[in-house]
Formats: structure tokens, C-alpha cells, sequence
């Protein structure tokens, strides 16, 4: 009962040529790339007294 339907030759021929095997493998330095940090560091980007006007909260926003 577990009978595989037949499929055409050269479609089964093509079909194999074009997903017959898994394409190359992408090495993990290939995906990444490293850029330079703008000049001035960390402690020119963080405002401590501006940074009240990013933090979101439900309670804030209705005033509770």
C-alpha cells in the first residue's frame, strides 16, 4: 500500500540536477565585517540626564 507514485524520467532528471545537492557552505568570517568605531569612545554617546526621555513605561505613560 506504500507505493511511491511513478514521475517522469527527465523530470526526475531535472529535478535531481537542480536540488540534487545542498549548496556550499558560507564561512561565519564571510558573514561578518568589522567596522571601526566612531572616534570619541562610549561616554560621548550616553547622556545621563537626557536619558529619562527614552525610558517607556505603561505606568509613566498614564500618569499612575
Amino acid at each position: 500500500m506504500n507505493e511511491e507514485p511513478t514521475a517522469d524520467a527527465a523530470a526526475a532528471a531535472a529535478r535531481r540536477a537542480r536540488f540534487g545537492r545542498l549548496p556550499e557552505r558560507i564561512r561565519f568570517e564571510d558573514m561578518t565585517q568589522e567596522v571601526e568605531a566612531a572616534p570619541g569612545g562610549v561616554d560621548t554617546a550616553y547622556d545621563p540626564e537626557g536619558s529619562w526621555k527614552y525610558y517607556s513605561c505603561l505606568a509613566l505613560d498614564l500618569g499612575l
